[in-house]
């Protein structure tokens, strides 16, 4: 993992034991997502297109009801995903952007993760930390649901 240089930017690229056809679907099926993106109560809803939408919620054991939801501007299955991300509830909600890339390894794939466009250094390493547990529950799922 690498913090850009930049306090507005998350930056991680990771190397993932599955395909890049499976990774891709792990990250844009409502199924996939609920098996591995939030432990507690979560909920899916995903509109993989240009223009379609997708809503994630959770209930945290000590942060309570959490929902972030965007809309997708780029899906190019399976190489790459463009996509806003608010956090609902926030004030002032502020949108920033995620891009995701994958390169195909064979029997591994090379994700190339950017978050960009935190209003500070400590709301990005937030985002650092929740991408990383994010990232590790992904990696698990790739590896025994196969």
């Amino acid at each position: 993992m690498h913090v850009a240089d930049d306090p507005t930017t998350v930056s991680i690229d990771r190397t993932l034991p599955a395909p890049r056809d499976r990774v891709y679907a792990a990250l844009t099926s409502p199924d996939a997502l609920l098996r591995w993106w939030w432990p507690w109560q979560p909920t899916a809803v995903v509109d993989p297109r240009p223009g379609g939408a997708y809503r994630l919620t959770t209930v945290h054991p000590h942060a309570g009801s959490m929902a972030l939801h965007g809309v997708y501007r780029v899906a190019v299955v399976p190489a790459r995903l463009v996509y806003t991300w608010r956090w609902e509830g926030e004030e002032p909600e502020q949108e920033t952007l995620v891009t995701i890339d994958l390169a195909d390894r064979g029997a591994a794939t090379e994700l190339s993760l950017r978050h960009s466009g935190f209003p500070s250094e400590s709301a990005r390493d937030d985002h650092v930390r929740g991408w990383t547990d994010c990232l590790d529950r992904l990696e698990a799922h790739l590896r025994t649901d196969g």
